[in-house]
């Protein structure tokens, strides 16, 4: 029989691919954290909205959930996610592994890792290739991955 937090992971990757953001936040507790290259450090409800964010747009995103495990407390999966990076129309294939931990059947905490170099030079072509491997680029793009989340959480005026 499978755990029931490996079923909440395949939830979750199933939401993702289908681009339903609500039901990948209803995934995680009330005071989540999530880490990943980009989003560095994100608490509360950031991690759900920065989902919602994500897939909220027109892109055509695709998730494969390769490899998954998870018992009472912890998780990993390992998958794939293809899309175009909207800011410079070129195509990425950002393999990622996961780890999780979980509370009361909810992802109470989660952390992405992918190579930033190689996921660089695939998001921006040429500069990916030259600056993908320095702070430089890392630092813009988790700058303006912050910035597009603040004003995803900003009221609306």
């Amino acid at each position: 029989m499978t755990h029931p937090n490996a079923t909440l992971i395949e939830s979750f990757y199933r939401a993702l691919d289908a681009h339903d953001g609500p039901a990948m936040a209803a995934c995680y507790a009330s005071d989540a954290r999530f880490s990943d290259p980009v989003f560095t450090d994100l608490r509360g409800e950031e991690p759900g909205a920065m989902w919602r964010m994500l897939t909220a747009g027109d892109g055509d995103l695709s998730v494969e959930l390769l490899e998954h495990e998870a018992d009472d407390s912890q998780g990993a999966a390992h998958w794939l996610a293809r899309y175009t990076f909207s800011q410079t129309g070129k195509p990425v294939v950002n393999d990622v592994r996961s780890t999780f931990r979980f509370v009361n059947g909810r992802i109470a905490e989660q952390r992405d890792v992918f190579d930033f170099g190689v996921w660089s030079r695939q998001a921006f072509g040429v500069l990916g290739i030259t600056l993908g491997r320095t702070p430089i680029l890392r630092a813009i793009v988790c700058r303006k991955a912050r910035t597009s989340l603040a004003e995803f959480l900003a009221p609306s005026a």
